[in-house]
């Protein structure tokens, strides 16, 4: 055990001990000593401690230090009420502190009764309920701050861990003050009864056991039951003042004493103006003139020096300002942090500022927030801080979104508008000022609040600014999610299967593949749409592959065909015949006879005229199905697949190329053409 468990055990275990076993006057004195002492410590620590949570023990040791104090009044009585000599300690301050009258020490231990539980124990008990109240009705702001900061990139993820455990801390702290100030307030009044208790029965003891007179007795054991009042009272009474520093303590960056000082006459103005006071008081009043003009002179003498000392801080935070600035601009390091890129950036221009503040009802940073959640269930990997800056060279109403520190697309958007699109089947028309949904750039138009109940009645899809710009947001990380994902990113995601399955991962990893190689795999799958949300799998089926090729592109293929249920329920509704389109036998043969492998990879050697006409036939035979309403689909052989969709990609985003071995048995297709060329 540690000698600090051994000293706490000790200290629990003699107040229990003191409420059974009669202790000596001699062993009584140390004791109370050392209580006065633990209260002093307390009340010091409370004063001069930063945070409230350097003392987050604090309802805790209120807790021991008010039972320790209890079992030295049950010892003090016993001594009391038994021989009638409790001891030096309680004696002493019987006599000395209420000056051997007995009169005059009732007096001062009313006055302390009543300080302790009118003015410090009723404060401080309203105080601290308050005070957890508040604390924990602020709980949510304070997490909202906290992921949106994470957001903006101000902190990172460590920095926003540790602020969240300080903000469960705090509450936990304040709401066990709540419940701890009851144990100040019992212990004054658990004080109060035991001192009424000791003068009834001491009195009691005097005359019928020891055969004293009724006065005399009442003057011996009133004396000292009012010394055992005070030398338990006044630990108390510090204790409970430490208990209101405590959670009146409102300075985090520096000492109490300090800050105290500082704003009590950190102001030369006032002093001024109270040096003043004082001395028209002593001049014009018949107050003592030594003392009101010496003490306003004093003041006057305060000020001048410390309007002296606040116009030399001021120009040393001057000097330091500029010193820090040079320094800055000379720092090797500023052209190094330059060179950092973000991954992702939406800047906007100040007319779109409110969205993004919280304080003016905003809540773009919850929907990025709900961005990178909606990414990571739907495509299983985490996207990275979304950097949102104010661009003043921006249009006010227009926003850009970065990749990698490019631009990729913009938008703009009317503050106090709302958009309004038309689905296809709505004849009337709203008036409004023209403009295109920046996210698939349909026809839409800007109308106002007053407009927007109308235009949903009559069937339009109705968006506002907020959702506007989070809408374009997550297409731009969809289209771009694979350049995003980075090999450290790969290697957490190695590391969270790892927890689970360790010997997939060592038989893996970096055996089998490189995190490059899976790495470019995982791009493969999320250049297409495809979910890697089972990393199991997939990681399974690369090791099951990759002892007989390396090659990333043959294996994104073995993985797709492995996800072929999650492809298959991504792309062909159940119970619902799909329209495709399929690709001609010998399109593929001749695709096959123009692939040449190299070193690099492969790569066609198609005639550019026959590939023409196959792009040509693609886009003939796709036009059919989105006369349908329906999405691109060609279905090719597994072994064509990969090589069709790097023949079309330039030329067809939103083409679907999946093979007869990624499609679920269940599934029922319906071919309305085929591609020829």
């Amino acid at each position: 055990m540690k000698k600090a468990d051994i000293g706490i055990a000790v200290y629990l275990l003699a107040a229990v001990m003191f409420f059974i076993i009669p202790i000596p006057s001699i062993l009584l004195d140390v004791m109370l000593a050392i209580n006065i002492s633990v209260a002093l410590i307390v009340l010091f620590n409370a004063l001069f401690v930063k945070e409230v949570l350097d003392m987050s023990f604090f309802p805790t040791l209120l807790l021991f230090t008010t039972i320790f104090r209890i079992s030295l009044n049950v010892s003090t009585t016993r001594l009391i009420l038994a021989t009638g000599e409790p001891g030096n300690v309680v004696e002493t301050f019987g006599q000395f502190v209420g000056s051997g009258n007995l009169i005059i020490g009732v007096i001062i231990f009313i006055i302390l009764v009543i300080i302790q539980f009118v003015v410090i124990n009723k404060g401080s008990e309203r105080v601290a309920e308050v005070t957890a109240r508040f604390t924990l009705d602020a709980m949510p702001g304070k997490q909202m701050a906290i992921d949106a900061d994470l957001n903006t990139g101000t902190i990172d993820e460590k920095e926003a861990r540790v602020r969240r455990e300080k903000i469960q801390q705090e509450s936990g702290f304040f709401g066990s003050m709540d419940g701890a100030m009851k144990y100040v307030k019992g212990d004054a009044s658990a004080g109060l009864i035991i001192t009424f208790v000791n003068i009834i029965g001491g009195i009691t003891m005097g005359v019928l056991q020891q055969g004293l007179e009724l006065s005399e007795s009442f003057g011996k054991y009133t004396i000292l039951t009012i010394g055992d009042g005070l030398v338990s009272q006044i630990p108390s009474l510090l204790i409970s003042l430490s208990a209101g520093i405590l959670i009146t303590k409102v300075s985090k960056e520096s000492d109490f004493s300090s800050v105290l000082v500082r704003q009590l006459f950190g102001i030369p103005k006032v002093l001024y103006i109270v040096g003043g006071t004082l001395c028209f008081l002593g001049i014009t009043t018949p107050l003592s003139k030594l003392l009101f003009i010496g003490l306003g002179l004093a003041f006057v003498v305060t000020a001048r020096s410390m309007q002296n000392t606040l116009a030399v801080e001021a120009i040393e935070e001057e000097v330091d300002t500029s010193e820090e600035q040079a320094d800055e601009i000379r720092r090797p390091e500023n052209v190094v942090s330059l060179l950092q890129v973000d991954p992702i950036e939406l800047e906007f221009g100040y007319g779109i500022i409110p969205l993004a503040d919280v304080n003016q009802g905003g809540d773009l940073l919850d929907r990025v927030v709900m961005i990178r959640r909606q990414i990571a269930l739907e495509l299983g990997t985490v996207v990275p801080i979304i950097r949102l800056r104010d661009n003043i060279q921006l249009n006010p109403n227009q926003y850009i979104v970065k990749i990698k520190g490019i631009q990729i697309s913009e938008g703009e958007i009317l503050f106090d508008h709302y958009m309004a699109m038309n689905p296809g089947f709505v004849e009337e028309e709203v008036i409004g000022i023209p403009t295109f949904e920046p996210s698939f750039h349909l026809p839409a138009i800007w109308i106002t609040e007053s407009q927007r109940e109308r235009a949903e009645s009559l069937g339009y899809t109705v968006v506002d600014p907020p959702s506007i710009i989070a809408t374009h947001l997550t297409e731009i990380i969809r289209s771009h999610v694979a350049e995003l994902l980075t090999r450290q990113e790969v290697q957490n995601l190695i590391n969270n299967v790892k927890e689970n399955n360790p010997t997939l991962i060592e038989e893996l990893v970096p055996k089998l593949l490189s995190i490059g190689e899976i790495q470019k795999v995982l791009q493969n799958l999320l250049r297409e749409g495809i979910s890697i949300r089972d990393l199991l799998s997939i990681f399974e089926n690369l090791a099951d592959h990759a002892t007989t090729t390396r090659d990333t592109d043959v294996l994104t293929e073995y993985v797709r065909q492995t996800l072929k249920r999650a492809i298959s329920s991504k792309y062909f509704p159940s119970n619902e015949t799909t329209s495709v389109v399929t690709l001609d036998p010998n399109v593929e043969k001749e695709i096959m006879n123009s692939v040449k492998q190299t070193e690099q990879g492969a790569y066609l050697t198609l005639d550019p005229e026959r590939t023409k006409k196959i792009i040509a036939s693609v886009e003939e035979e796709t036009g059919k199905l989105e006369n349908l309403g329906k999405a691109s689909i060609v279905i090719t052989s597994p072994i064509v697949r990969m090589y069709f969709k790097k023949l079309t990609e330039d030329y067809f985003k939103d083409l679907v190329v999946i093979s007869y071995n990624e499609i679920d048995s269940n599934v029922e297709l319906q071919s309305v053409g085929m591609v020829t060329g």
